[in-house]
């Protein structure tokens, strides 16, 4: 164990602050908030809450099968917060599109014939940009995926989880291995750029060999992305109502799938993403870039970035609260989707630490040039405790960029947690979750 973490598993850091820091806020009209921000390069995320089944691990903000027409509801809503959030934001251009969940492909055809006609409505052309869509192999059919492709994603990510039924079962995940086989195919075969692919380790009984068997399997399609995913056992998800615990053998299942992974023509861009190093890069990059440019999250359960203020519709796991949520969002006017009232103010001291955590948990590196830039000093002098890290070979300086070694994102988990403000810590320690 390295001297500096006690622990490698603490927790993922995907965002900062974290969404367990967020709070009611007095009303603060959008027109307002992202009146002095860029708008040339947005990040566009829409979040459709509905899957066919809630799989054990999950604690995202999404209801299995929900009842009668609230998906056509819900699309209503929809509709109307991108009206608001076009009048109010008034978006220039959008870099990038990532519509995620919950599972969006549970949506039906002229479901999702909707969603892209809500999306063009708002200004964002599919075509043009790198879009992400995310799905699941038993809401996947030919028709949806020709149509997807026609509409311009270029990117599509599935999460399997395991190539093995017993382990699937394990993570209260029932699916048929038919079916992810099938699914595989017909994404293959419909000519996307990148299919990625998500996998989970920690699971309770699972070995080395079983393992490494679904790591084979993954290379073996040849998919140009593969995220693996330590197991987290998280309040109110159906593995902690069953006394479901991660096993203690992750960090050595971690090793093996960065050696299978590497050896096989992977390049590791972060703790969890592995890129295949022959894959296209599907549409040209844009400029967005995640440190500095905003994001405009529609539906309930996403986040929307300015520089000062990170808001959301607030945030549940168990089922009928999420209900309850969903049906608060489907009843907001135009004129309250014109405003946030839930999220967090960021000083400037959240802006820089939240500039360092983006950037040095990516193999992209913290741009030290570029901060000094943006807050006036070297990082490593607002952040001394940097140093520790290539002090302990886990980080190490590049002319203008401190990246982490291959041994420092191995450390991802705990190194980002690590980085957290006092304040922003206590704020997640007493939220309240439900």
């Amino acid at each position: 164990m390295n001297t500096l973490f006690p622990t490698i598993f603490d927790s993922y850091a995907y965002s900062y602050p974290h969404k367990h820091s967020y709070r009611k806020m007095e009303p603060l009209p959008l027109a307002n908030l992202w009146q002095q921000e860029k708008k040339d390069a947005l990040f566009l995320y829409i979040h459709l809450p509905f899957c066919e089944m809630r799989c054990g691990f999950c604690n995202l903000f999404t209801i299995a099968n929900p009842k009668d027409d609230m998906v056509n509801v819900y699309l209503q809503a929809l509709e109307r917060e991108a009206q608001a959030v076009k009048d109010a934001v008034q978006p220039e251009h959008f870099g990038q599109l990532a519509v995620g969940g919950g599972t969006p492909t549970f949506l039906d055809l002229p479901q999702l014939e909707k969603l892209f006609h809500i999306i063009r409505g708002l200004g964002a052309q599919p075509e043009q940009i790198p879009v992400s869509f995310e799905m699941s192999p038993k809401t996947i059919s030919r028709e949806k995926a020709a149509f997807l492709h026609q509409q311009g994603v270029d990117r599509v990510s599935m999460g399997i989880q395991s190539f093995l039924e017993t382990e699937q079962k394990t993570l209260g995940r029932p699916q048929k291995n038919a079916e992810v086989f099938a699914a595989l195919e017909l994404l293959k075969q419909q000519g996307f750029a990148t299919v990625n692919i998500d996998l989970i380790y920690g699971a309770e009984n699972q070995t080395e060999a079983s393992w490494i068997y679904s790591i084979e399997q993954a290379i073996q399609y040849q998919v140009e992305e593969v995220f693996i995913y330590p197991l987290y056992v998280r309040p109110l998800t159906g593995i902690t109502k069953h006394g479901g615990q991660p096993a203690d053998n992750r960090f050595q299942l971690y090793q093996t799938a960065k050696t299978l992974l590497t050896e096989a023509g992977y390049e590791q861009v972060s703790m969890r993403m592995f890129r295949r190093r022959t894959a296209g890069n599907g549409k040209p990059a844009t400029r967005y870039f995640c440190q500095e440019d905003g994001m405009t999250g529609l539906g309930a359960g996403a986040r929307s970035y300015t520089r000062t203020v990170h808001y959301s519709s607030e945030y549940a796991v168990a089922r009928h609260n999420i209900k309850s949520i969903i049906e608060q969002y489907t009843h907001r006017t135009n004129a309250e989707f014109r405003q946030a009232d839930y999220g967090i103010q960021l000083t400037q001291e959240e802006q820089q630490r939240r500039f360092v955590i983006k950037s040095l948990l990516h193999s992209s590196g913290l741009d030290m040039q570029r901060y000094k830039e943006l807050y006036g000093a070297n990082p490593l002098h607002h952040y001394p405790q940097l140093q520790q890290l290539s002090e302990q070979q886990m980080a190490a300086e590049e002319q203008h960029l401190l990246r982490l070694t291959s041994k420092g994102i191995d450390y991802s988990d705990a190194i980002g947690p690590w980085l957290y403000s006092d304040t922003i810590k206590e704020r997640i320690q007493n939220f309240v979750l439900q």
